[in-house]
């Protein structure tokens, strides 16, 4: 069976952590901020972790990256 391919759109989406999780940033930061609170827009700032529940799926689709 041939290898299976890196799913490229994930690929640039999501960063692996040095410990084996998975990086990823923010929705609803690319426009229209005037219509957020502060508080929310400082915290769409950081990157986040992906949820275990996702974690299968996408580990799954980065399988051929390293």
């Amino acid at each position: 069976m041939p290898k299976m391919k890196t799913h490229r759109a994930s690929a640039k989406r999501f960063k692996r952590t040095a410990n084996g999780g998975l990086k990823r940033h923010h929705a609803y930061t690319g426009h229209r901020f005037h219509g957020k609170t502060k508080k929310q827009r400082r915290h769409l700032r950081k990157a986040a972790m992906v949820s275990a529940s996702d974690m299968k799926r996408i580990k799954q689709m980065l399988s051929q990256m390293h």
